[in-house]
């Protein structure tokens, strides 16, 4: 698993995405989770997974806040790292404590699809 620095934005996400890893996905095990700012924008996601290339599209899961993390963050008044701990925990149990949050409930859709293809992997 690697984990990349902020890029900066949303869009700055996938472009990083199309120009330095979708030549990595030819491993047809790799998974790619883009995080991103959703900004309160209902069409976000449709508008990322449009710069997803077609033959990559079940491999690469699109994530985020609804506005800004801060905003989570200082709501749950736990750190990053915790959040993350947090929401790592839901995924591999099958709950929904942190992701039936408002600012993370957009996410259903690709989290069902997430947890169906990584859950057999990383917890068996």
């Amino acid at each position: 698993m690697q984990v990349l620095s902020v890029a900066g934005g949303w869009r700055k996400v996938l472009d990083r995405f199309k120009a330095d890893h979708v030549r990595e996905m030819d491993n047809p095990n790799q998974v790619v989770v883009l995080l991103i700012d959703f900004d309160a924008q209902a069409n976000r996601l449709e508008e990322a997974r449009a710069e997803i290339p077609n033959h990559l599209i079940d491999r690469v899961f699109v994530l985020g806040v609804w506005t800004e993390p801060e905003i989570l963050r200082a709501d749950l008044g736990r750190s990053y790292e915790q959040i993350g701990r947090e929401m790592a925990e839901d995924c591999r149990v099958g709950r929904d404590m942190i992701w039936g949050h408002e600012l993370l409930r957009h996410n259903a859709s690709e989290l069902a699809r997430l947890r169906q293809h990584v859950r057999p992997i990383l917890f068996p």
